[in-house]
C-alpha cells in the first residue's frame, strides 16, 4: 500500500503472501532513488510496514526475483559508481580496522548470546547431513578446519580474528597445538583470554592488528576476518601470511566470497552493519595469493551453508527478539532482522558462497590426495553399543 492509500499488487493468487505499507511521500522517493539502502534504512525506521508475512519472506522475494533480471540503467549505474570508490570506503589503515571492528564486534556478548551456539562461532557452520543442528555443524566446521591444517601436536598456531577463542580451544585441545589468537575487539578479547585461563591449555589471545604480529608459526588461520581486509590491502595480506609461515607452514583461509565477478558492498550493510568489509571475487583473492609467492593448494567452495547457519540464527534472534530490544531499542532490533534475512536470501538466491582456501609455500608440504582431510575432518563415530541401539 502506498502513503496515499492507493495499492499495487504483483504475482498471482487472491490473497497476497505479504502485504506492507508505506508510511509517507518521502519513503517511497526514497526507495525509487536507491531501494538497496533505503528499504533497509525505512524498515529499521518504521517507515515500511510488513503487515502480511515477514521480513524475510520480503527479502526473499525481492532477491530471488532481482537475481533472475538484469539491473536498471540507473540501478547499474549507482553499482559502478560504488565499485569505483570502494578503495576509499575500504581504507582499512590499522586505525580504521579498530574502528570497523568496534562498531559490529564490541556490541555487548550477552547480545551476541542471544542467537548464536555455546561456543560463540560467527561464521559460516557446516551441516554435514540435513537436520544437523547449529551445534552439530559448527563443531563440523572447526573440525574441517582443524583437519585442512594437518595439525600436529605442539605446532604454533595463529588464529588471525580469533573471535570468543572457540575455534582457537578447539584446535588446541583437538591436536595437541600451541595458539596464539589475535583480534581488534576488546569485548572478544576478554571473554576468549577468560576462557583460555578457565581451560588451561596453551593459548593466548592478544588486542593486536595482523600487520603487528612478528613471531613465525606453523600454521595460520583466519576465519571471517578476510571480508574486513578491504580490497587495496589483499597484497600486503598474504604478504604478512608468507612473512608468518614457517617454509613447511600452512594457512587456511574460510571467507565469505561472491560467486559473481567483483563488485560493491550492498550500501546498507557497508552504513549499519560492517563499515569496510567487502565480499570478494574468487579471482581477486587468487590474484593476490599468486603475486605473494604463495600457493593454492586447495579451494571448497561451501554453497548455502551459510544461507542454513544465517536461517538458524535468524530463527534464534526472533525467538528473544524482545532481549535484543530491552539491550537496545526497537529500531536496532529492526536493523539485526533486516540484515540477518537479507544476508539469508542472498546466500540462498543471490551467488553468495563461502570460500576455504589452504595455502602453502612448497608444493611437496601436504600429501598428494585429499584423505587426510577427510579422514580427520568427520564427526567421530558413536560407540559400537550406541550404533547397535540405533
Amino acid at each position: 500500500m502506498f502513503a496515499d492509500g492507493s495499492l499495487y499488487s504483483a504475482g498471482q493468487g487472491a490473497v497476497p503472501a505479504i502485504k506492507l505499507r508505506i508510511a509517507d511521500r518521502e519513503t517511497e522517493f526514497r526507495l525509487a532513488l536507491d531501494p538497496e539502502l533505503a528499504l533497509g534504512e525505512a524498515v529499521m525506521d518504521g517507515r515500511v510496514i510488513v503487515e502480511r508475512g515477514t521480513i524475510y519472506q520480503l527479502l526473499e522475494t525481492l532477491v530471488c526475483g532481482l537475481s533472475r533480471q538484469p539491473p536498471s540503467a540507473f540501478a547499474g549505474t549507482l553499482t559502478k559508481l560504488r565499485t569505483a570508490v570502494r578503495r576509499l570506503k575500504q581504507h582499512n589503515t590499522p586505525g580504521w580496522a579498530k574502528r570497523n571492528v568496534h562498531h559490529h564486534y564490541d556490541l555487548k556478548s550477552e547480545f551476541f548470546r542471544l542467537f548464536l551456539d555455546a561456543d560463540r562461532q560467527y561464521s559460516c557452520a557446516f551441516f554435514e547431513h540435513p537436520g544437523a543442528t547449529l551445534e552439530e555443524a559448527q563443531a563440523a566446521k572447526k573440525r574441517r578446519i582443524a583437519a585442512k591444517l594437518a595439525l600436529k601436536p605442539g605446532q604454533r598456531v595463529l588464529d588471525i580474528g580469533s573471535g570468543w577463542g572457540g575455534l582457537g580451544l578447539s584446535i588446541a585441545k583437538e591436536t595437541g597445538a600451541k595458539v596464539t589468537g589475535i583480534t581488534l575487539s576488546e569485548e572478544q578479547l576478554a571473554a576468549a583470554s577468560k576462557r583460555a585461563e578457565e581451560s588451561g591449555l596453551p593459548v593466548e589471545f592478544r588486542l593486536q592488528d595482523y600487520r603487528a604480529v612478528t613471531e613465525c608459526f606453523d600454521r595460520i588461520v583466519s576465519v571471517g576476518m578476510f571480508e574486513h581486509v578491504g580490497v587495496g590491502y589483499y597484497r600486503d595480506y598474504f604478504r604478512k601470511i608468507r612473512e608468518l609461515l614457517e617454509d613447511d607452514g600452512v594457512a587456511l583461509i574460510h571467507t565469505i566470497g561472491r560467486s559473481t565477478p567483483p563488485g560493491a558492498t550492498n550500501p546498507f550493510i557497508a552504513k549499519y552493519i560492517f563499515p569496510g568489509g567487502y565480499i570478494p571475487a574468487l579471482s581477486e583473492v587468487t590474484a593476490a595469493v599468486e603475486k605473494e609467492g604463495l600457493i593454492v593448494t586447495d579451494v571448497e567452495v561451501l554453497r548455502l551453508h551459510y544461507a542454513e547457519t544465517l536461517k538458524a540464527w535468524r530463527e534464534r534472534f526472533l525467538a528473544h527478539r524482545q532481549e535484543a530490544v530491552a539491550m537496545y531499542d526497537e529500531r536496532f532490533a529492526r536493523m539485526w532482522e533486516f540484515y540477518l534475512a537479507a544476508s539469508e536470501a542472498s546466500f540462498r538466491h543471490d551467488g553468495l558462497v563461502v570460500f576455504q582456501l589452504q595455502l602453502a609455500k612448497r608444493l611437496d608440504t601436504l600429501p598428494m590426495t585429499r584423505d587426510y582431510m577427510s579422514d580427520k575432518g568427520r564427526a567421530p563415530a558413536a560407540p559400537a553399543a550406541l550404533q547397535a541401539a540405533e
